[in-house]
């Protein structure tokens, strides 16, 4: 990866490492309200999923499936959700959310319907171990 790739710090302050995947470091945001992974291109300077080179692209669309697959195969959910809004962070990234139907922002996004809720630490670790279990099959 560049050695000019910098995770921006908003991301790094909200979400903690799961791994890496051929294109994207893979992150656990950190509210327990919702399983929500989010995945950064370790590219410099990219700030719209357009903004990708072709390969790229192509790498980035595998890896928000593994994702997905992940989150489906691990939590059962309803639904789930990926966006790249990238309005608060400009840096490109991908949200991968799963989503319940008795979650507390159901029907509606996630963002900003309830604050952030800490995992308890033990939570925490188990659930990225388990996460990034699940990733090693995936990548």
């Amino acid at each position: 990866m560049p050695t000019d790739f910098q995770l921006h710090e908003r991301l790094a302050a909200d979400c903690v490492a799961v791994t890496a995947g051929p294109l994207s470091q893979v992150l656990l945001m950190k509210d327990a309200n919702f399983p929500w992974l989010v995945l950064v291109p370790q590219r410099a300077g990219l700030r719209d999923f357009h903004d990708l080179a072709p390969a790229d692209l192509t790498t980035a669309t595998r890896e928000i499936v593994a994702a997905s697959r992940v989150l489906q195969d691990s939590l059962r959910p309803d639904k789930i959700n990926v966006a790249a809004l990238g309005n608060q962070v400009p840096q490109l990234h991908v949200h991968v959310i799963a989503r319940f139907h008795d979650d507390p922002a159901w029907p509606n996004p996630v963002w900003g319907v309830l604050p952030p809720e800490d995992y308890a630490p033990d939570a925490l670790t188990t659930r990225v171990a388990a996460f990034r279990s699940a990733f090693d099959a995936q990548f």
